[in-house]
């Protein structure tokens, strides 16, 4: 039983990654290389999916940055790094999870699989609109109208399995499936080497979430 798996690199969706093996799925997983300024998370992705066993790991080639609107895709846009603030920030991307999602939905049918996985969060988190249980509920629907494989009755499942977990309950539950989480990169703005700069909101949700957790917090920051 195969399922396709949304894996960014970062902490989360190892996690999710982890969880989708530990319930017995052989994973496929998906990456995208759509223009963000922290490639290094792509790397982080290879590194993550050898070590959990993925049977198969592509990476898609987007350029989300023809369009910008976010600080992740558009170099004239800073990253936030005074602190988490309340609103959708600026690292919001555009439609990014719809796009992704339709991507795996793809991938999916032609592998006869109707189980993805997604790393998405609704407890800390940035605010992201596509992060929300609400928004995937409604995806699956139409996953299931748009596709003939949900036409003619092979219903899909959209899981979520870290959606309503604190970022400390993530890491416990990370490491109690063996994940390695000094191999993921979290940071909006990496270096090419992985590093870390400890103040934009996925560092400063990620330090928290260790120190929560009581575990040592594996991440490689710049000086």
């Amino acid at each position: 039983m195969q399922a396709v798996i949304l894996l960014s690199g970062g902490l989360d969706s190892a996690t999710c990654l982890a969880v989708a093996r530990q319930q017995g799925f052989a994973t496929c997983c998906l990456s995208f290389d759509y223009g963000q300024r922290h490639r290094a998370e792509l790397d982080a992705a290879r590194r993550v999916a050898a070590a959990l066993g993925a049977i198969e790991h592509r990476i898609l080639k987007l350029d989300l940055a023809q369009f910008g609107g976010s600080a992740l895709t558009d170099a004239h846009l800073e990253v936030p790094v005074s602190g988490i603030q309340p609103g959708i920030p600026v690292t919001y991307v555009p439609a990014r999870n719809t796009i992704m999602l339709s991507l795996a939905l793809a991938w999916a049918e032609v592998l006869a699989s109707r189980d993805i996985f997604i790393g998405v969060n609704a407890v800390d988190y940035s605010g992201y609109p596509d992060c929300r249980p609400e928004y995937i509920a409604a995806f699956e629907v139409m996953a299931n109208l748009a596709t003939k494989a949900g036409v003619e009755g092979a219903r899909l499942s959209l899981h979520t399995p870290l959606m309503t977990l604190p970022k400390a309950d993530i890491i416990r539950l990370g490491h109690s499936l063996g994940v390695e989480y000094r191999l993921t990169v979290s940071c909006y703005q990496a270096d090419e080497e992985g590093r870390a700069c400890g103040l934009c909101d996925s560092c400063r949700l990620r330090r928290e979430g260790f120190a929560a957790a009581g575990f040592p917090d594996p991440t490689r920051y710049r000086p």
